[in-house]
């Protein structure tokens, strides 16, 4: 191992840390959390009360969900998506919710998790090619049977089998599974390179109906977003395509993070 990569590790994992504890003792940032319109205006500081309300005001279930997927790396993202998800699910209540690019399902159960605690059918659905495949920014350990695991992890939580297609977005049957029903939220965590995001966003802008949802993970470099020492703005092509969206279709209406949330207006 590299002694100085290593040591850059130690301090970016104490910087990290440090950070997370200042935020946690200060005291709640003011504001209504439930007014979205406040994140477009000052993204930085609305991330940073959500990451408060994960710790202080997000029901113990979905703590405890968030744990056990950062234990192990069974997950990436951050705390204050979790909060994010919470809100989106109890304001819009979608009865269908697709995923392109799973890794080991933590949005996803998270999703059927929190349809289960509401009491509400949902459909849960999700593309991925469910191997080790990168991309430019982005690598993945190779001695996982990442579909099995996701499974497992569903498993875990006791909820319904979610439906899976083994498949990268961009092959002829993602594209017909992602077209062969309306899709009340869309997540795109899928490959991050700009031209599959904007394949992506394209099949996916064209599935959900006037009202309906799309999240953008990894899309805040292009926003005034300023990301604490323990959280990222996200990644050059998922930002660069949340610039290409038509606003005459769609609407930001929330940004937690690096993660957008577009509604279909038209």
């Amino acid at each position: 191992m590299n002694p100085i990569r290593w040591l850059k590790g130690i301090y970016r994992t104490r910087k990290a840390s440090s950070a997370k504890r200042n935020i946690l003792v200060a005291p709640i940032l003011a504001g209504d959390p439930e007014d979205f319109a406040a994140s477009l205006e000052d993204p930085t500081r609305y991330y940073l009360r959500a990451f408060q309300d994960f710790h202080n005001n997000l029901p113990v279930t979905f703590r405890e969900h968030r744990t056990y997927f950062s234990a192990n790396g069974r997950g990436f993202g951050e705390d204050a998506f979790h909060i994010m998800w919470w809100r989106l699910f109890k304001k819009f209540k979608p009865a269908s919710f697709l995923e392109i690019g799973i890794y080991r399902g933590q949005v996803l159960s998270l999703i059927a998790l929190l349809a289960k605690e509401e009491g509400v059918a949902i459909h849960t659905a999700g593309v991925s090619p469910f191997c080790p495949a990168g991309d430019s920014v982005s690598r993945y350990r190779d001695n996982l049977d990442y579909q099995q695991d996701t499974l497992a992890n569903f498993q875990h939580f006791n909820l319904p089998v979610p439906d899976l297609l083994k498949a990268y977005s961009t092959d002829p049957e993602a594209v017909a599974f992602i077209k062969s029903r309306s899709w009340d939220m869309i997540y795109i965590d899928g490959n991050h390179d700009a031209e599959i995001v904007r394949k992506d966003w394209e099949v996916c802008s064209a599935s959900v109906p006037v009202g309906g949802i799309i999240v953008l993970d990894d899309a805040g470099l292009t926003t005034s977003y300023k990301p604490p020492a323990f959280a990222t703005g996200g990644h050059p092509g998922p930002s660069q395509i949340a610039t290409e969206i038509d606003p005459a279709r769609f609407r930001e209406i929330l940004q937690v993070g690096h993660n957008r949330v577009f509604q279909r207006i038209a």
